[in-house]
């Protein structure tokens, strides 16, 4: 079964921390797959993982570059995965109806953003009775992750 982490973002935007997971993946030998709301959306963490860090490189694609097999990380708005993904990671609050079809699930939403909030609080609500194994990370303020009981 999926392991799900759902991760509160206090301290720092979807934007930054995305790479800082994604490098995790990366490290840890398995395959990332990035899913957003819209093709706008794929285009713009398409850019950031290009651009964040001067010093790294995360290795990403998209429907536009193609070769989605070669790809360690595939960016899409689609319920679909090409790259043959490990780890699905969740933005934007899209729904999940392949989980079952990756080892793990990362959801990461904005702790700022009520709406946000609520909908993390339902799903891990909905993970949790289904049987699930849910690890819950908010940032502290100096930006590292800690594990709480709950959302």
């Amino acid at each position: 079964m999926t392991e799900i982490s759902l991760y509160h973002l206090t301290a720092s935007s979807v934007e930054s921390a995305l790479p800082k997971l994604l490098e995790r993946v990366i490290d840890s030998g398995k395959r990332a797959l990035v899913r957003v709301e819209s093709e706008e959306r794929v285009g713009i963490i398409n850019s950031i993982l290009w651009t964040y860090d001067q010093s790294s490189f995360l290795p990403h694609g998209t429907i536009n570059e193609g070769r989605a097999g070669s790809q360690p990380i595939w960016i899409t708005e689609k319920h679909e995965n090409p790259n043959k993904s490990d780890v699905l990671v969740v933005l934007d609050g899209n729904e999940t109806p392949d989980l079952n079809d990756f080892e793990r699930c990362l959801e990461v939403f904005c702790g700022t953003d009520a709406a946000a909030v609520d909908l993390a609080q339902a799903r891990w609500r909905r993970y949790t009775d289904c049987g699930y194994t849910t690890t819950y990370w908010q940032q502290s303020s100096e930006g590292r992750w800690e594990t709480k009981n709950s959302v």
